[in-house]
């Protein structure tokens, strides 16, 4: 595990998490956003266990808080000094909220993302639309997967197959004209194809080799 949270002890149960998360909370619930990226930043920075970054994470889910482009910066925090996929992972609900509620300042911050050379923000930006349904922007999927379809990380490859299956469950026959028009990696594909087993698989497009 290469996190920057590598000195947290993993032990993970609701109640522990549940108990950093009622410390972390003031008296009375925050009322703005400034105030949530405040107790939540100080509890992801003096972090002792993963589950008081769980907390943090959470406390970033609060309704003040959903949305606000205030939260942003933390959110880039918490992913790239997070560094690992669960940890990262958490974080993507408030990234997709973000992007639904600000479109225009949140795409350029995905495109930029997915052309870093911090492997986790690129994952962001991959799975970013996770449960957008219908709202998904696909032409910022597109983009976003094109750019990485090469990338030899298995937490990018495995993102991108991860993003595609996601929107095949709403819109498959998208889904399915992708795969056949864009080269992925063997992984990418299988996650992808996970919902459209019951028809034939698009053939891999036939251009520059593309590794396991």
């Amino acid at each position: 595990m290469d996190s920057a949270c590598d000195v947290c002890e993993v032990e993970a149960t609701p109640a522990i998490e549940a108990r950093y998360l009622s410390d972390a909370l003031p008296s009375s619930p925050p009322e703005k956003a400034d105030d949530v990226v405040r107790v939540a930043g100080e509890l992801w920075r003096a972090a002792a266990y993963r589950e008081e970054r769980y907390a943090a994470t959470a406390l970033t889910g609060l309704r003040v808080a959903r949305g606000a482009l205030e939260l942003l910066p933390l959110h880039e925090e918490m992913i790239t000094t997070g560094a690992w996929w669960d940890l990262v992972d958490g974080v993507q609900p408030r990234v997709r909220d973000l992007l639904l509620a600000h479109p225009a300042e949140l795409g350029p911050v995905l495109r930029g993302w997915a052309r870093s050379p911090d492997r986790w923000l690129r994952r962001s930006a991959v799975i970013a639309q996770l449960g957008a349904r219908d709202r998904t922007d696909r032409a910022l999927l597109t983009e976003v997967v094109e750019v990485n379809a090469a990338d030899g990380e298995f937490f990018v490859r495995k993102a991108i197959g991860w993003a595609l299956r996601d929107l095949a469950k709403t819109d498959p026959d998208w889904v399915r004209g992708f795969l056949a028009g864009h080269e992925l990696s063997p992984l990418s594909r299988r996650e992808a194809a996970k919902h459209l087993r019951k028809d034939p698989l698009p053939p891999t497009p036939r251009r520059l080799g593309v590794g396991p």
